[in-house]
């Protein structure tokens, strides 16, 4: 007898990092990694799942930026040549080491992932993997859900309403091109909700969105059923309720599922073990150091004398975290059960990167929860959107300012490492708005500069730039992907201004920078 719902929730997400004009750029990897590690890998366990008639059901969010990524053909081209280096290196790692039984063991795991990666990304999905999700959107499986247009963290630019409806509207329109449907559920950026931002998604007919426990709990009035319901604000936008201990059981950096000592150990990389010849000549470094993605230890402990890795020890560890981790979920619902008027659903987001990527055996973590919850019978996995069809009504709410990062605020995205990042950006959404509304009716060339100078202007909003500032990790990169963006709107509105128009710049700008081809300027226009 089904005793309540288990909803996850994957949040797929990477800035927007295309650099045309370098034959290599290695922030592009962050993509291909992904790609590699997580992407591909969770594709694998759906096609597992449907093959053994397993029933599944995943929410997805696919941001606006990373579908703009996977859908354009130079990064595609890329990818390919990143998994033929990658071939290369696991070749060069297989000579050097294959002979040892725990070693070898590895180089020849590597090399079979990015083979099978490279037959899965060329062969199976003819390089569309935006086109493989749509097959289990379109059977029901999966529910995509879009997010904000770059990412901004949207509670910062509350007074702004220009700039919050460029993001809204941008990626709704961006989902419609991929998928071609209309997205019924919202993730907002770093989970950033305020009072306010309800009435602009339902103004643009979504239906939903995820907060966290902290705003819906300190909301107004306090939800009667805690995390266990969504809510609905007056305005009719839902907002389902991160579980607090499904998050932590898997999230915490020290006690989370992650940590554990027999997994693989994400920060312990070839790149930085081996001789810097041995990776000059087998990667594509150039000498500087760098993770390659060959990593030969598990977490062990906190300690730098590291043990091999066992894949083996490591899938079947994944399994009994999957299996505790239904059986914990299923204590928290036989609680909450007598004392609500429905059955209780735990809702659990993450982001997907987590999965593969940080966490390598993620994916077979999630093979065998779907796999033990269908065979359980107690808890039903839903997707939020299946879950609001069979209980439209929810108790009216309204989240109070939160978010998903440290202290549960804004304190990430706004100290100071940061903050000069919003009186940059706001101005420039001030000068857009200006410029919409001086030139509204443009065509030709005059509104492909006023496009791009709006795709710059919320480039510069992105969030992931603040937060590598805050945490000193690639902070000089992230810096320069708020100044190049303002620096190349501020360039376009004083053309605009002194009616000079440099064509051969605007042009390579738009082949760069080249995300959203259905932008309208004119969203920035103040709204009567």
């Amino acid at each position: 007898m089904e005793t309540g719902y288990l909803a996850l929730v994957l949040n797929a997400h990477m800035p927007f990092v295309r650099r045309p004009e370098y034959p290599s750029f290695l922030e592009e990897r962050w993509l291909f990694e992904a790609i590699s590690e997580t992407y591909l890998p969770l594709l694998r366990v759906f096609r597992s799942l449907e093959a053994d008639g397993i029933p599944f059901h995943l929410t997805l969010n696919v941001s606006p930026t990373l579908a703009a990524m996977l859908s354009d053909k130079l990064l595609g081209d890329r990818y390919v040549e990143y998994l033929d280096a990658q071939l290369l290196l696991a070749a060069a790692e297989e000579a050097r080491i294959g002979g040892d039984p725990a070693f070898g063991l590895l180089a020849r795991m590597y090399h079979a992932l990015y083979r099978t990666d490279k037959d899965d990304f060329l062969q199976l999905y003819n390089r569309d993997i935006l086109g493989a999700f749509d097959y289990y959107y379109k059977k029901g499986r999966v529910e995509l859900m879009t997010s904000g247009a770059t990412h901004a963290f949207l509670p910062l630019f509350r007074d702004n309403h220009e700039a919050v409806i460029s993001q809204v509207e941008t990626a709704i329109i961006s989902h419609r091109k991929a998928f071609g449907k209309h997205p019924a559920g919202f993730w907002l950026p770093q989970l950033g909700w305020y009072p306010g931002i309800a009435e602009i998604l339902r103004s643009y007919n979504v239906q939903y969105t995820v907060v966290t426990t902290r705003g819906a709990v300190l909301g107004d009035p306090t939800p009667r059923c805690g995390s266990f319901a969504p809510v609905e604000t007056p305005s009719g936008l839902v907002a389902f309720i991160r579980d607090a201990g499904a998050t932590k059981a898997v999230w915490s950096e020290s006690s989370g599922y992650p940590a554990d000592p027999v997994y693989r150990d994400f920060y312990r990389d070839i790149g930085f073990d081996l001789p810097a010849e041995y990776l000059r000549a087998h990667t594509d470094a150039s000498g500087e150091r760098i993770f390659t993605g060959f990593k030969y230890w598990a977490v062990t402990g906190r300690t730098n004398e590291k043990v091999p890795y066992d894949p083996a020890a490591a899938r079947a560890k994944a399994a009994e975290h999957a299996d505790r981790f239904l059986a914990d979920r299923l204590a928290s619902v036989r609680s909450a059960a007598p004392l609500m008027d429905r059955l209780p659903l735990i809702v659990c987001p993450f982001d997907a990167e987590l999965f593969g990527h940080w966490w390598l055996e993620g994916p077979s973590f999630l093979e065998s929860l779907f796999r033990g919850a269908a065979g359980s019978g107690e808890l039903r996995l839903v997707t939020l959107g299946d879950y609001l069809k069979d209980h439209p009504d929810c108790e009216e709410s309204t989240p109070e300012f939160s978010s998903w990062g440290d202290g549960g605020y804004a304190d990430v995205w706004l100290d100071g490492s940061n903050d000069w990042i919003y009186r940059h950006a706001t101005k420039a959404v001030e000068r857009m708005s200006e410029l919409a509304e001086r030139f509204p009716d443009e065509s030709g060339l005059r509104e492909r500069i006023l496009d791009q100078a709006a795709r710059e202007v919320m480039l510069s909003m992105c969030s992931d730039w603040a937060l590598m500032m805050r945490t000193g990790k690639s902070a000089a990169f992230g810096r320069k992907q708020v100044e190049e963006p303002i620096a190349n709107f501020t360039r376009i509105y004083d053309m605009l201004c002194s009616n000079t128009v440099s064509t051969e710049w605007i042009t390579k700008l738009e082949k760069r920078d080249n995300l959203f081809p259905s932008i309208n300027y004119r969203m920035f226009r103040k709204k009567r």
